[in-house]
């Protein structure tokens, strides 16, 4: 089956506005719209995705369009759909893009209790999965967008999905979401990484998505072994310090950085504290990215 990039730009239009249908990682996407910054966003970084056929059963169809013909031009709004209904209220039209991605967030998160799902980054290397869970502010997308811009794999930016069949972290290769400061930290950490349109005035900041490596969304249907669960801090001008966390704090830590933790109930809390006992724990701080992936690629090697 190919994948986005091979087709022209005016055929991909064209599907986007009949229904894209492709896959992500485990999830089969149909995409609906009709508006033309959603289309450059998957022109743009979703080029390396597989199309799937009509045939192949979807797991989250998305549409997103303006709530009437009126709001396409007296302070335009565009509304996500999942599935025929909306979950949240119109967002500026400006916001589409950063929309879809937050919107298949949510359907990812409130849809897909076969997994644990972690609201962290998680990287491979050497088949090893580090997760790095993130409040607002900690680093963690910045740290993920370095760390794959320095070769490691990218599992997720924003959501480790660990399975509570086999205790396997599966990826869902995405766009990495950047926020104000972070995209010009990038930018210049990478100069060759490719962005998509910057999105200014969200309840966010600015927001731009830089789109994951081929070679990851190639290996999206390999899982990987949970390894290092870090928990990151960046502070301005701080040493690079990674120092042991015991498991029992770890586990209250990532328990609360679950989306669907108290859902799957003692379940969700078994195959938690299995990873728990197979990870090693840290805290991070960090304001070098040179040294934190340093010193990640050193830990990934003594594997």
């Amino acid at each position: 089956m190919n994948s986005v990039k091979s087709l022209p730009k005016r055929q991909i239009k064209h599907l986007i506005i009949n229904g894209l249908r492709f896959r992500l990682g485990c999830f089969n996407i149909c995409l609906t719209s009709s508006i033309a910054d959603v289309t450059e966003h998957i022109q743009r970084l979703y080029g390396a995705y597989q199309l799937i056929s009509e045939n192949d059963f979807i797991d989250f169809h998305v549409e997103l369009s303006s709530p009437s013909k009126l709001r396409r031009y007296i302070r335009p709004q565009v509304n996500f759909y999942f599935d025929g209904y909306f979950p949240f209220k119109p967002l500026p039209y400006a916001q589409a893009a950063a929309f879809f991605e937050w919107g298949l967030n949510w359907c990812i998160a409130n849809h897909s209790n076969h997994y644990l799902i972690i609201h962290a980054a998680v990287v491979e290397r050497n088949g090893l999965a580090f997760i790095f869970p993130g409040t607002p502010g900690s680093g963690k997308s910045t740290l993920c967008a370095a760390l794959v811009c320095s070769g490691w794999r990218l599992l997720s930016d924003e959501m480790t999905l660990l399975s509570m069949a086999d205790g396997k972290i599966y990826p869902v290769p995405r766009p990495v979401s950047l926020k104000n400061q972070s995209i010009d930290v990038i930018q210049r950490f990478s100069p060759g990484a490719e962005f998509g349109q910057v999105v200014t005035g969200t309840a966010k900041g600015s927001i731009s998505h830089m789109c994951a490596p081929e070679q990851s969304v190639q290996l999206s249907n390999q899982p990987a072994v949970p390894s290092k669960l870090i928990f990151p801090k960046y502070i301005p001008d701080s040493e690079t310090e990674l120092t042991p966390l015991s498991k029992g704090r770890a586990m209250l830590s990532a328990a609360e950085n679950a989306f669907n933790y108290s859902v799957l109930g003692v379940h969700g809390f078994e195959k938690l504290a299995e990873m728990i006992e197979q990870c090693d724990c840290f805290e991070f701080k960090y304001s070098k990215l040179e040294e934190a992936i340093a010193l990640f690629s050193a830990l990934s090697d003594e594997q």
